[in-house]
């Protein structure tokens, strides 16, 4: 077992190597990460005591054969001697107790359908080869998810479960569901299920998802139980998200790569993209653009739109100036009008753009983008404009406890990420209250911008998915303060510019967000590491400054590659405004978030491949909210000042979770680091 005067020696070792300092570095930590998952909606009233006008013609059809006391003809009893009736039997009643039956939404039908689509689509899905065929269930819920359709077959003999080749269809449960899905998805998102076995306990289930217009089929869930009908939603709306999310992807690169022939500037990409959308979101522009046959004008209608949507949006009629004059390049650029290629680009963004946002709501799609069309271009990375994930924009909102009456302000707001993500949240809260979510939309979302191009880009993304609406305020958060303060805002969220080239610390962005904070009320911000690091000059001051106004709640070290390809060391910082930190006796949480399962891919950027971030981010949030203290992971320590704020120089090490591979890493970027420190802010 390794010892710690084992890894010292190493340490030391690699370190006079890659620097070759006499210098002995800190002992270093290990980490572990755990998942989790869970999740459960409610359900509703039987569909058979819904009125007239409580359901479609389709449901009640569906409703009258549901459970229905004489079903289809049982199929035959098997070469086996084994019943198929007792199958369809258990996976009846296993649904009813899963509350299938008392979901107003969901209908439920055995071997036949009341949809003219899914029945079309079967048509010719015999086993036989010829004539109609139909699975033992199809489950489906128009009003939840309109383009998904369930079916489930059953065979009485787990030995006839599920073939080799996946084509013998009439005697294997999976085979047999398998090609009900494969007619159903020529037009359907489709969860087929196996179920085979004559009780409960010797049942094989498995689950496999096929999507529209999808060559390939994947399992999904575990196996030899069924779920209730909102695990399947999940599960279905996570695979259709990331096909979706891919092709966006896909297409958002090809955009870039085109613009970039067209010879269209960088920020103007953004804008031009952003202001399309706007457009679209007229119902005049959106219903009659395809009828032009002349770019000039179409550019002149384009934004004419714009424009009025930002009337709309409570902006001062100076900022729509503004705003209308970055957006009149589209009326003069030579590719656009000259060449014809706006009424091609508008129309390629409303049938590959649009159908994600509307699918996806609050989707930060214009951040995304806005990063895609930077990846020709190096100015907005050097003056320090770093755009937060979204994953972990979600994560801020939930370290602090946003509800559906925070007022959250954002002073550098950039293209807006955590205000959109904050009302995601709000807005799930506030559970379908309109008038509370207008009020939302309308006055709890609070963002500053200094920048022109950037500000346009956040005046359209909360336009985009605000219903209009918004509260970005122009100008240098430092003198603009005060008008973020009317608000009485609750909770800070912010991703501070990087290396200002003003010189201002990103630490001072944070105060300057705290003091527009209600008292009590919570801030976090992520920050470069340099900054918790500050022991003596002007950061330290800073630092003292801090503490004599908020108490530090928590600070998290952050994943070394979060921003990539921006190669920035992060934290988060977590404040409670105006109630000053007792350096004395109030200890501070430190957490060591190294690891949120993403991993870097090709064209790709980083992305949860193996879907753990919902079990890691669950962990996290537990261990912050109670303070729990794990060796290797997290620590309570009094800090003050002059101290260090990272977990990384107060955690206990776990020597066994280090092998010697990572820890020789680990001391050669802590050596990296020691060479380059002198080149930042003090």
């Amino acid at each position: 077992m390794a010892t710690k005067k084992d890894f010292t020696q190493v340490a030391f070792s690699v370190f006079q190597q890659a620097t070759g300092e006499e210098e002995k570095p800190k002992p270093l930590t290990g980490r572990k990460a755990n998942s989790s998952k869970g999740g459960k909606i409610g359900g509703a009233k039987r569909a058979e005591n819904l009125t007239k006008e409580q359901l479609s013609e389709q449901g009640k059809k569906a409703a009258e054969t549901r459970w229905s006391s004489t079903p289809p003809p049982r199929k035959s009893r098997a070469k086996t001697g084994k019943n198929e009736a007792i199958t369809v039997d258990l996976v009846r009643d296993w649904l009813k107790k899963l509350g299938y039956e008392n979901d107003a939404s969901v209908i439920i039908e055995r071997e036949q359908t009341a949809d003219p689509t899914i029945d079309k689509l079967l048509k010719n899905a015999s086993k036989r080869g010829s004539g109609k065929g139909y699975p033992d269930f199809i489950i489906t819920s128009p009003t939840v998810a309109k383009d998904f359709v369930c079916v489930v077959e059953c065979k009485a003999d787990t030995a006839r479960h599920q073939s080799d080749t996946l084509t013998n269809y009439t005697d294997y449960a999976v085979d047999g569901a398998r090609l009900y899905a494969g007619y159903l998805s020529k037009e359907k998102d489709v969860l087929y299920v196996g179920v085979s076995g004559q009780n409960k306990n010797e049942l094989r289930v498995n689950h496999f998802i096929q999507l529209k217009d999808e060559k390939h089929s994947q399992e999904i869930l575990n196996p030899n139980k069924l779920y209730p009908f909102n695990d399947l939603i999940e599960q279905y709306k996570k695979s259709r998200f990331r096909v979706d999310y891919e092709s966006l992807i896909k297409y958002t690169r090809t955009l870039n790569e085109e613009l970039h022939k067209k010879k269209i500037p960088e920020n103007n990409r953004a804008i031009l993209f952003s202001g399309i959308l706007i457009a679209l979101e007229d119902d005049t522009f959106h219903d009659t653009f395809s009828g032009y046959r002349s770019a000039k004008r179409l550019s002149e209608f384009l934004v004419s739109s714009v424009v009025q949507k930002l009337e709309y949006a409570n902006i001062p009629s100076t900022r729509v100036h503004e705003m209308q004059q970055a957006f009149n390049f589209i009326k003069s650029h030579t590719a656009l009008i000259d060449e014809g290629y706006l009424i091609k680009l508008v129309a390629d963004i409303q049938k590959e753009v649009r159908p994600f946002i509307k699918s996806n709501k609050y989707f930060d799609i214009v951040s995304h983008c806005y990063v895609e069309f930077l990846k020709y271009a190096n100015n907005d990375s050097a003056l320090g404009i770093v755009l937060t994930p979204a994953h972990i924009t979600e994560l801020f909102c939930d370290i602090a406890g946003v509800t559906k009456d925070s007022v959250v302000l954002d002073n550098c707001c950039g293209t807006s990420g955590f205000l959109i993500a904050a009302m995601q949240k709000m807005v799930a809260l506030a559970k379908g209250d309109s008038k509370e979510i207008e009020n939302i939309k309308k006055e709890r979302l609070i963002g500053i911008e200094y920048q022109d191009h950037i500000f346009t880009l956040a005046v359209s993304n909360m336009i985009i998915h605000g219903d209009g609406k918004t509260n970005i305020i122009k100008g240098d958060c430092f003198k603009k303060i005060q008008d973020a303060a009317a608000y009485k805002p609750t909770v800070g969220l912010l991703n501070p510019p990087y290396n200002d080239v003003t010189g201002i610390d990103e630490l001072e962005f944070v105060e300057n967000n705290l003091s527009a904070i209600q008292q009590n009320g919570i801030v976090v911000a992520i920050v470069p590491m340099r900054c918790a690091l500050y022991q003596d000059g002007r950061g330290a001051e800073i630092k003292k400054r801090l503490l004599e106004k908020h108490t530090l709640e928590a600070v998290m070290s952050m994943p070394d590659d979060l921003f990539y390809p921006v190669g920035v060391v992060t934290c988060v910082m977590v404040f409670r405004a105006h109630v000053p930190h007792q350096s004395g006796r109030r200890k501070t949480w430190f957490g060591y978030w190294k690891d949120d399962g993403f991993l870097k891919a090709k064209h790709r950027g980083r992305i949860d491949a193996q879907e753990r971030w919902g079990g890691i981010k669950s962990h996290w949030l537990n261990m912050f909210r109670n303070r729990e203290v794990h060796a290797g992971e997290s620590v309570l320590w009094r800090v003050g000042a002059n101290d260090e704020w990272c977990a990384e120089a107060y955690m206990e090490t776990d020597y066994d979770l280090i092998t010697p591979e990572v820890f020789e890493q680990v001391v050669k970027n802590y050596a990296v680091f020691k060479m380059t420190r002198g080149s930042g802010k003090k």
